[in-house]
């Protein structure tokens, strides 16, 4: 074994024996023997791990490593759908033009976790509130059908069976809704502007419902294709009375993401701007009294002083 000698300072000039060792602690390459040396040397040239080094972990194939990435797509697509993000595909003209017949629309489900509710303009998916939808839509049992029901499970496909509807909002809790024959829909006695109707429909023409004050709670919807939209106006006769539940809303459609050439954003329109807040229950607002009950307001502490001050002077003379 060779050794390195080192002199001491202010020793007596002597020398310390010490190993020579390499990084890993084995020996340098002069210190092994040369059977080892001779391996090492033959397995840099056939690629097999040399002697006293680790054996490098083995790379999986993609044909193992392909199911976990698939179970982990779907994971997380599920959770997308259940929390954050749905795709809901559109199936009737009710609100045309603003969505087209097979538009997919993406839906925001995160912000309602948050206490966030429906505003008037906004554009909504909920639950069929009882009655509203008509079961006559022939279900597809066959092969494609079931592989839609396990694709719009994990959300990446719109669903064919859940009985969802998707209007405007157009009022909320505590608004008053007027909708008469002839004249534009006004809400707390503000007409509304709505240039999204489809061309030719009539804001109420088809289906006047008067007037109706939305319950706390509760919403009032309608579709933009008024002459062919089963919304509120028609559903009063049934549970409900024609009002959503805010608590059946799924979530706000903030954007039409397919087909590409449909592509565009759902804002709010500027006409809901305009429509003053009503605070959902709010008592009516008191009739100013009138003139003699302000007379007899006003007369009878004056009564009541010079009765007292009468019993007084009655005292003093007694």
């Amino acid at each position: 074994m060779s050794v390195q000698q080192s002199t001491e300072s202010g020793g007596s000039g002597g020398t310390e024996e010490r190993p020579t060792t390499g990084p890993d602690g084995t020996g340098t390459e002069g210190d092994q023997p040369a059977a080892v040396q001779e391996e090492n040397a033959a397995a840099e040239l056939d690629g097999t791990p040399a002697a006293g080094a680790k054996p490098a972990r083995k790379k999986r194939p993609f044909w193992q490593e392909l199911p976990i990435l698939l179970v982990i797509a779907l994971l997380l697509s599920l959770g997308i759908k259940t929390f954050f993000v749905q795709a809901f595909s559109i199936p009737s003209g009710s609100m045309e033009n603003t969505l087209q017949i097979g538009d997919r629309v993406l839906v925001d489900k995160l912000t309602p976790w948050f206490g966030a509710e429906p505003e008037r303009g906004e554009v909504v998916v909920f639950h069929d509130p009882g009655g509203w939808l008509e079961d006559t839509a022939p279900k597809d049992d066959g092969l494609m059908g079931s592989v839609q029901k396990v694709l719009s499970t994990v959300g990446l496909m719109p669903s064919a069976d859940e009985k969802d509807l998707i209007k405007r909002v157009i009022a909320v809790g505590g608004d008053t809704v007027e909708c008469n024959a002839g004249s534009p829909v006004k809400v707390n006695g503000v007409a509304l502007d709505e240039p999204y109707l489809f061309p030719g429909a009539t804001p109420c023409d088809n289906d006047p419902v008067g007037t109706v004050t939305v319950p706390k709670g509760k919403l009032w919807v309608m579709g933009d294709h008024r002459n062919n939209s089963r919304d509120s106006r028609p559903h009063q006769n049934l549970t409900g009375d024609g009002f959503v539940p805010v608590d059946d809303v799924v979530g706000r459609a903030f954007v039409v993401a397919w087909p590409i050439s449909n592509w565009s954003t759902l804002p709010v329109p500027d006409t809901f701007d305009k429509v003053p807040s009503r605070a959902a229950g709010a008592l009516p607002e008191q009739a100013p009294p009138a003139p003699a009950a302000l007379a007899l307001a006003g007369v009878a502490p004056i009564a009541l002083w010079r009765r007292r001050r009468s019993r007084r002077s009655r005292r003093r003379t007694g």
